[in-house]
């Protein structure tokens, strides 16, 4: 293949990956059974509108609601009402969704059924401070784990703790019956942990959220540490019985959206591998021990041979080392990637399966073996960008992002290299 060619047989995993993670075929074979009284739907996250949209789709009877969602996810819906908000960083319009969903929720019965539609992303987009903290306050937090370099599962044990609405708090407010129809975007699919569990509980405790805080040195306000410290923060366990009548299903995962890209390479006659639906850690590390099983390939034809597709997924970090820079973990990964194989027969496409990397507007970056070159042309320096957590001026430069724009759904980072 040449790289063009290359370039079209990646993006064309990532777009089967996408639509193997369409909410509408997982809502419709988890629907419920309609309830004596009201159905009332509520939601969160970057897919949350579109999952909405589904719902509606396949639902046949009366619904109504109200989701929240990313500034420019929203899309039209018939009766449930789109509101949009801020992310990865909380504000005032997100405020006043977690308000409006709690409201929606307050004065149901046991008669009455809710169905939540939770997806990645829910957890800036619900923003609700308990009793001592301000909105400031969570903007504050939120900022402070994102440039910690701290895995999502860690970050949203201490979101859970500060907050009236995450960590099952949501349908815990409620006497009416909850459904949780869940779009995992969580290494795992842990469903208490995806946008901070909002209908869902677990088991970790604002003792857990201390010990994290104090692991990765998070710099918390004062307001939100004396809220860790007081039994106000304690979420309700697993065990609690308000959700005893409580269900939830995951209906779109990374795994499934891996099996069904590897079917398509297949299709193509290229072999894939998958490595792993729920790869964590640093982007750059990630991105070095990838790299090294893909020269080997190149190299030595083992441990696979070529030409072979490696598939992966979950949510790789990034510390934060720049506060100016631009560019998402999958930008950092492929940038880092692309240091890593200089020089072979190998591409690259990272990115997230929302369609936005990070705060850009691209979903991740092509990366081959002559990125590196092609970067040093505009004179700037690969390293230096990479240090300077700044991969999307690099990628930019050389026509490298990979746009989609938003996809309606969000299962993580899809990572495919190309070993031919």
């Amino acid at each position: 293949m040449t790289i063009s060619t290359s370039r079209d047989f990646l993006a064309s995993l990532f777009d089967e990956a996408v639509r193997a993670a369409d909410p509408v075929t997982g809502i419709r074979s988890n629907l419920p059974e309609k309830p004596k009284g009201r159905t009332i739907v509520i939601g969160a996250g970057k897919g949350a509108a579109q999952m909405a949209k589904a719902l509606e789709t396949v639902w046949d009877g009366k619904l109504e609601g109200v989701v929240v969602t990313r500034y420019g996810y929203g899309c039209e819906t018939r009766n449930i009402d789109i509101i949009e908000a801020s992310h990865p960083v909380p504000d005032a319009a997100g405020f006043v969704a977690s308000r409006r969903l709690l409201d929606t929720v307050r004065d149901l019965s046991k008669d009455d059924l809710v169905i939540a539609l939770i997806c990645g992303g829910g957890s800036a987009l619900l923003p609700a401070p308990p009793a001592g903290m301000t909105l400031d306050h969570e903007i504050a937090v939120n900022e402070a784990l994102l440039a910690s370099g701290a895995p999502i599962s860690a970050m949203n044990v201490v979101r859970k703790h500060l907050s009236t609405i995450k960590g099952g708090r949501l349908a815990a407010s409620t006497q009416a019956r909850v459904l949780s129809l869940i779009v995992s975007d969580i290494p795992g699919d842990n469903p208490a942990h995806v946008a901070s569990g909002p209908t869902i509980p677990d088991r970790s405790t604002r003792h857990d959220a201390i010990k994290i805080a104090a692991q990765y040195a998070l710099k918390l306000p004062r307001a939100a540490i004396e809220h860790l410290h007081s039994e106000a923060a304690d979420a309700p366990l697993v065990d609690d019985p308000v959700f005893v009548n409580n269900r939830h299903h995951i209906v779109a995962s990374a795994g499934v959206s891996l099996e069904a890209a590897a079917r398509m390479a297949r299709r193509q006659g290229v072999e894939a591998v998958i490595l792993s639906d729920s790869i964590e850690g640093e982007a750059r590390d990630v991105a070095l021990v990838l790299a090294a099983i893909a020269r080997e390939i190149e190299a030595r034809n083992r441990p696979f041979s070529k030409p072979v597709v490696l598939l992966s997924g979950g949510e790789t970090t990034v510390t934060l080392r720049n506060k100016g820079g631009k560019g998402g973990r999958n930008g950092e990964f492929a940038l880092a990637m692309a240091m890593a194989i200089d020089g072979y027969e190998i591409d690259v496409l990272a990115a997230d399966t929302d369609g936005i990397d990070g705060s850009e507007n691209n979903a991740g970056a092509f990366a081959d073996g002559g990125t590196v070159k092609r970067i040093r042309a505009m004179g700037l320096d690969p390293r230096r960008l990479l240090d300077g957590n700044d991969s999307y001026l690099g990628f930019a430069a050389i026509g490298d992002l990979f746009e989609t724009g938003p996809t309606g759904t969000n299962v993580n980072d899809f990572r495919a290299i190309l070993v031919r």
